[in-house]
């Protein structure tokens, strides 16, 4: 299976059409057909549903999509690290960033880091613990930020300089925003709004026996998302300080949760990893400013 047959796939995958994906690929149609169907024939499935005017993947397909996605990733970022292998001003550094008011530290450290190196090219993905690891697990990138405790058997770390602390969101018109904190009771009853991974890594311990008496009415990766739901009064957003945008002109207050409820942020990597000249300057760099913090 090679990785040009790989891209001609997902090219395909992406148009649902034969001729546009050639166009695209500025291959002929013929070729990128039998490209196609050798790669059925290797795997032994049926990758597509052939219609009229367009192309659809089969089960199949999508699973070889996902696959691909990831395996043309490794592969561009392989080649990319070995281009910049020479290169002492730049180079690519891929991050994957939990959402944190505390992500500044980083930006500034990459601020600072592109006076010295100013053809630092930086990826950024971002998502909550188990996606940005499972990508790091993957060697697709090289730093993940994380708000929970790293598994030392698999991670070395640094823990940021500063913790993030929970906090409730609502609409100020009601009659929790004259509450200066809000504690498990004051939430029992009320339609809540999380992260799956806060839900049960925080809130749960942090509301002990008033725990059962919570409410999950729906799940968000995104606070911002939450927070719209909340404006409209479908329920309480349980999030971050500092991730919603709480001005009076909104109209979304955040109250801190009580007893306080602090998330620390941890820049992790593999161990073992092999890191490009850049990605080891940047690392020997933010050791020595967190630590100093």
């Amino acid at each position: 299976m090679e990785i040009r047959t790989l891209r001609y796939f997902l090219a395909v995958a992406r148009e649902e059409n034969m001729s546009r994906a050639a166009e695209r690929l500025h291959v002929t149609q013929p070729t990128l057909s039998k490209a196609l169907k050798s790669l059925e024939d290797e795997l032994g499935k049926k990758l597509f549903i052939r219609h009229s005017f367009s192309i659809a993947l089969t089960e199949e397909g999508v699973l070889l999509r996902n696959r691909a996605e990831d395996l043309i990733s490794m592969a561009d970022k392989i080649e990319q690290e070995f281009l910049t292998l020479d290169d002492i001003t730049g180079g690519d550094i891929y991050f994957g960033l939990a959402e944190s008011y505390q992500i500044r530290y980083l930006a500034r450290e990459i601020r600072t880091f592109k006076e010295t190196y100013p053809d630092l090219r930086y990826h950024i993905t971002s998502g909550d613990t188990e996606q940005v690891t499972e990508k790091l697990d993957k060697g697709l990138l090289d730093f993940a930020v994380i708000c929970e405790t790293p598994d030392e058997r698999k991670y070395h770390s640094i823990l940021f300089p500063e913790a993030d602390y929970f906090g409730a969101v609502f609409p100020a018109s009601s009659a929790s925003a004259e509450k200066e904190c809000i504690t498990p009771q004051d939430l029992a009853g009320l339609p809540l709004f999380c992260s799956e991974q806060s839900w049960e890594n925080d809130i749960r311990p942090w509301a002990g026996d008033t725990f059962p008496q919570l409410h999950l009415e729906g799940s968000f990766r995104l606070s911002y998302n939450g927070s719209m739901f909340a404006k409209e009064g479908l329920g309480v957003l349980l999030t971050l300080n500092n991730l919603i945008d709480t001005s009076a002109e909104n109209g979304l207050v955040f109250r801190p949760l009580a007893p306080r409820l602090e998330m620390k942020l941890y820049l992790i990597w593999n161990k073992y990893q092999s890191f490009t000249p850049i990605a080891e300057r940047f690392l020997k760099q933010i050791k020595s400013s967190f630590r100093a913090e």
